[in-house]
């Protein structure tokens, strides 16, 4: 018993430290803290999201929410990010000590040694591991960002194209009944005679009803489908319950001039702001291999219970990175990584500058379009109804060209339709671009732009 004593110091040592908890660095605090934040928000007290009440006549902010809060790439990259501030806590951590044990057995036990080892990593290393996890989680939080901005783009996207086909289907329903009536009275004209009305024009409008009648059909299975898209960028199955279908409106959304966008794409894009987070991160791991040229020790101490008088044995390792060539390897691939990440980001800069001009002109093409349709053609078409009506009461002009009259309307507001969807999708990408896609209330970290 009396030769277990002395080692019993070090049996009770490992016992103790194998429950010890470090302190925290203070990046890894910060992390915790913005990563707990964050997920107060997306999933709520209940440890599950917090969803909106959807009802049909809510506002498109409150279905955009629901979607972002119940879309599974959006927990999936709260997760991801989760995972890397968990892991900037091992990374700049003393290794674990280790249990040894030696023993001497020839015909009988000679010797029997247990012991501890403590690997002394240098502050140094540990440190610049410790920047690089770091950087490793703030790359994946702003991996999260761009999840939430993107899944709150995909519901907006969504929701342009619903409310597109609802509103093309009740223009498709009056066309369809002027065209109609366009023929019925170029039937009455060519029976009976009178007018201007002609077999060819009876053919060419019963035609046309025709193609109405194909395409409106087709808007019945398109809705189908924008129905079945913005199920999906609720974060719905096909299994789950259809949600309540809003009765969106197509109308236009105000866009800041192209300096504004600019400024503000520089601050807050999504994925231009995940690449000098990468940036950050390959500086870092620059440090990191910086450190591979520093020695590693290792001290312990061993005691024979088998000898009498007992024998201590101390022991101590120290690494020797005497290949100067590997150590400069490491650093000169860390350091190209580096300038790899950095040269992403300009690239990323001039992707960025491309989409944004070229968004910018389908939305000012669109634009353009709309005010000739609203400030030109139309009134011209209001106009000329007077002059038609007077022509019908004096005998100048068939009824018929009335009708035919209000289906030139009607095609330009289908032209209109078609226009400002395309203005509101172009619209809803450069919002994506400078990060103002997300509504209020949107699971995003506090600091975000």
């Amino acid at each position: 018993m009396n030769k277990l004593f002395p080692f019993l110091p070090l049996a009770i040592a490992a016992l103790l430290l194998a429950g010890c908890a470090g302190a925290p660095t203070p990046a890894a605090s910060s992390a915790r803290a913005g990563l707990k934040q964050t997920g107060a928000r997306l999933f709520g007290p209940a440890g599950r999201p917090d969803l909106p009440a959807l009802h049909a006549d809510s506002p498109p902010a409150d279905f955009i929410r629901y979607a972002v809060l119940n879309q599974p790439a959006v927990a999936a990259a709260y997760q991801d990010w989760r995972a890397a501030v968990e892991a900037i806590t091992p990374a700049g951590a003393l290794p674990d000590p280790q249990f040894t044990f030696q023993a001497d057995i020839r015909d009988t036990l000679m010797s029997f040694m247990p012991g501890l080892m403590f690997d002394l990593m240098g502050s140094g290393k540990r440190t610049a591991m410790a920047r690089e996890a770091a950087a490793g989680a703030e790359t994946a939080r702003r991996a999260y960002v761009t999840a939430v901005l993107r899944a709150a783009a995909a519901a907006r996207q969504a929701w342009v194209e619903l409310a597109y086909v609802e509103a093309v289907d009740r223009l498709y329903a009056t066309t369809i009944h002027t065209a109609e009536e366009a023929l019925d009275l170029t039937n009455a004209g060519y029976a009976t005679g009178r007018g201007m009305a002609t077999f060819d024009r009876q053919i060419e409008l019963e035609n046309l009803v025709a193609e109405h009648h194909a395409h409106h059909a087709g808007i019945a299975d398109r809705r189908v489908a924008a129905r079945a898209r913005f199920k999906s960028a609720l974060g719905l199955t096909p299994d789950d319950p259809d949600p309540p279908w809003p009765h969106p409106d197509l109308v236009a959304t105000p866009v800041p001039d192209a300096d504004e966008l600019w400024r503000r794409a520089k601050l807050a894009n999504p994925d231009l702001a995940q690449m000098r987070a990468m940036v950050e991160m390959t500086v870092a791991g620059v440090e990191v291999a910086r450190q591979t040229g520093r020695p590693n020790f290792a001290v312990g101490a061993m005691v024979d219970l088998k000898a009498d008088p007992l024998m201590f044995r101390p022991t101590a390792n120290i690494s020797l990175p005497l290949w100067r060539d590997k150590v400069a390897a490491a650093v000169a691939a860390a350091d190209a990584r580096r300038g790899a990440a950095a040269a992403r980001v300009g690239a990323e800069k001039l992707n960025l500058a491309a989409e944004l001009a070229q968004m910018l002109y389908m939305v000012r093409e669109a634009d353009r379009m709309l005010a000739y349709i609203d400030g030109t053609a139309l009134p011209n078409f209001d106009r000329s109804y007077a002059t038609l009506e007077a022509g019908v009461q004096s005998g100048m002009a068939e009824p018929a060209m009335i009708a035919r009259t209000r289906l030139m309307v009607l095609d330009l507001r289908h032209d209109r339709l078609e226009w400002l969807r395309r203005r509101e999708s172009a619209a809803v990408d450069l919002a994506l671009l400078v990060a103002d896609v997300a509504p209020a209330g949107s699971p995003l970290p506090a600091d975000t732009p």
